[in-house]
């Protein structure tokens, strides 16, 4: 199986709409202007250069990169290019493409040589859409996923069970697929610092501390293993997101309930859609000047407004009353179709 991860996606696109742009230093997050509020979504290699990275304040980014030329988000294009580029994917005869989103997807198929499958995916993407991308090639999803970083930029890396342990068994747990900070440091915290030590700890060590679900999952990463085949079943969502960021911080208590009420307003308006209930309520909040928090709690399976938006308004009672709050967002996470999620990877957040 190939993983396919389209290169600085945004930007790239960005670029293909103003090529005076090439070479230069392009990020793109919020309305495109650094002097307000908003985030990072993703910076040209260029930028990257320079220390600026997805999920960083724009204020911090201009500083980082004073030069740079930012732009706003713009969500249809992203759209269409990635709706090009997926129709590229699946065009090629006797694979199977499941899209993990914008900008990637894995591509399953019978072949004895996948690095000449791997440049012709990059060579028919590159064809029609003017975009690059690189190409991880493994024997699960989770070492093909893994290998495109290696690849990067406009390369091709092979990941198998040989050489896992080879390439990865030094690196720290953070570099796995599924493993963020947080998840490292708690693995840290029982010794656990690199992928060789995940892959031979004591199953029962990390069923303590993570559960009888995940504990047994993230020792799975560390051997590289996961799904070995490709599901090009269409993608269900497991829910929905609405969040909105303030130029100026939100205290007064009303404000705040009546902002969480119009974004729970337009979650509904996007679970209506599904047909689903809802199963959970999150309330994401972002305290100034930079802490964020999330609160959730479940309830009864649901197709009624009422009960989201009561579960919403309940959650904003523990946003702490003397901090300012900069952005909001509510997530509903919906019931799944029996069988959708067979083999996935487990998730703990809802954003």
């Amino acid at each position: 199986m190939l993983h396919v991860d389209l290169d600085q996606f945004i930007a790239a696109v960005e670029v293909l709409r103003r090529p005076e742009l090439a070479g230069r230093q392009v990020v793109v997050g919020g309305r495109g202007d650094p002097t307000e509020r908003g985030v990072v979504s993703t910076a040209s290699y260029e930028a990257r250069e320079l220390g600026v990275g997805s999920g960083m304040p724009l204020r911090v980014a201009a500083r980082k990169a004073p030069e740079a030329v930012f732009l706003p988000v713009d969500h249809a294009a992203y759209d269409a290019a990635s709706a090009e580029v997926m129709g590229t994917l699946r065009a090629v005869p006797d694979v199977r493409v499941q899209v993990l989103g914008w900008d990637e997807a894995f591509v399953g198929a019978v072949t004895d040589d996948p690095e000449a499958l791997a440049r012709r995916l990059q060579g028919d993407v590159l064809e029609r859409t003017r975009l690059h991308c690189s190409v991880g090639i493994g024997d699960t999803t989770v070492r093909a996923k893994i290998a495109t970083g290696f690849g990067k930029p406009r390369g091709v890396f092979r990941l198998t069970r040989e050489n896992w342990l080879a390439v990865m068994g030094d690196r720290p747990t953070v570099d796995l697929w599924g493993v963020g900070r947080r998840i490292s440091a708690r693995l840290e915290g029982l010794g656990v610092r690199t992928v060789r030590e995940l892959a031979h700890v004591d199953p029962e060590v990390l069923v303590g501390e993570f559960g009888p679900r995940m504990g047994p999952w993230y020792r799975q990463l560390g051997r590289g293993e996961g799904a070995r085949e490709v599901d090009d079943t269409p993608w269900v969502a497991r829910g929905h997101s609405r969040e909105r960021t303030y130029q100026q911080d939100l205290t007064d208590p009303a404000r705040i309930r009546q902002e969480v009420r119009d974004l729970a307003a337009t979650v509904l308006d996007d679970v209506a859609a599904e047909g689903r209930p809802v199963v959970r309520v999150t309330l994401k909040v972002r305290y100034a000047p930079f802490l964020t928090r999330s609160y959730g709690r479940k309830i009864p399976p649901t197709h009624d407004r009422a009960p989201v938006t009561d579960a919403a308004l309940a959650l904003a009672g523990r946003i702490e009353p003397d901090r300012p709050v900069r952005l909001l967002g509510v997530h509903a996470e919906m019931a799944m179709p029996h069988g959708s999620r067979d083999g996935t990877t487990p998730t703990r957040a809802a954003w």
